[in-house]
């Protein structure tokens, strides 16, 4: 197909991006924004309103869309009722923001996005599931940027090499899925260009930002205990534990095609991240 026979034609129809003010959705609203589509950004702070435990912000949030970004709680329950209530309003494509590897460990880790993968395969609508490695945006904008600057990552993920992929890409490949034809009822597993594990990946930030950082290697027990210390509560500590514990296992560890198979350009690499994060300051105090 040429590029004109893929786009599907502009519409006032607007296209709802969940989680618009999050890591990967705010990229999405920006990208699509920038491309021409009408797009209604919504989250518990923006001005269109959506909160997944106040089921009266579903419907103004719904009116009148075509199409769905899902980013879902971590909490399964609501999920399957939202997706039927899209369908009934006549929400035609949902893009759904899933996990690599949640097709292995499901409900065990990520209830959440699992039951979205299932509620849009069960409702018979226009799918795509995206399912994306670690972001390389955790290393500054999330769950390791403290540790970061406090001078030691501790995780118990070893030396398992980990392709992080740059947020932005996973923006870029859900706007074309949002937006291109082509692509119904598909996986896509998003990866950077090459793994590397987690001490490498301090230890490019170290250089590039010229602080003192290490990786240290811990065991689950102590990762939770020490996330516990910090005031994370149990029922968040160890389900996240057990997803670096998958990570150390190897099973998301190979490079994949994802992003070059709906791009048509590979990704971004990661010491790119590194290199402008910390030209930006993301790591100085």
């Amino acid at each position: 197909m040429t590029e004109t026979e893929q786009q599907i034609p502009q519409s006032t129809d607007p296209i709802l991006v969940l989680g618009a003010t999050g890591k990967t959705g705010r990229h999405v609203v920006a990208r699509l924004r920038a491309a021409g589509h009408a797009v209604r950004a919504a989250s518990r702070t923006s001005p269109t309103r959506f909160d997944w435990t106040d089921r009266a912000t579903w419907a103004p949030a719904l009116a009148g869309v075509r199409a769905i970004y899902l980013v879902v709680p971590t909490e399964a329950e609501p999920i399957a009722d939202f997706v039927a209530q899209a369908k009934a309003a006549g929400v035609r494509r949902f893009v759904v923001l899933s996990g690599r590897g949640v097709e292995t460990y499901g409900h065990s880790f990520e209830p959440g996005m699992a039951e979205a993968e299932q509620a849009v395969r069960d409702a018979r609508v226009d799918w795509t599931v995206i399912r994306p490695n670690n972001f390389a945006q955790n290393f500054d904008e999330d769950l390791f940027h403290a540790p970061l600057l406090a001078g030691r990552l501790a995780l118990p993920t070893g030396d398992a090499p980990e392709p992080f992929v740059d947020a932005r890409d996973i923006a870029e490949v859900a706007a074309a899925l949002l937006t291109e034809e082509g692509h119904t009822h598909r996986v896509y597993e998003l990866t950077g260009p090459r793994a590397l594990s987690f001490g490498e990946a301090v230890a490019e930030i170290a250089a590039a930002s010229g602080r003192p950082m290490r990786f240290e290697h811990v065991t689950e027990e102590r990762y939770v205990a020490e996330l516990l210390a910090d005031g994370v509560p149990e029922e968040v500590a160890r389900p996240l534990a057990h997803v670096f514990v998958f990570l150390a296992e190897g099973h998301n560890a190979a490079p994949t095609s994802g992003v070059r198979d709906v791009l048509g350009r590979e990704p971004r690499d990661f010491s790119t991240y590194v290199k402008e994060r910390a030209e930006a300051g993301a790591w100085t105090p």
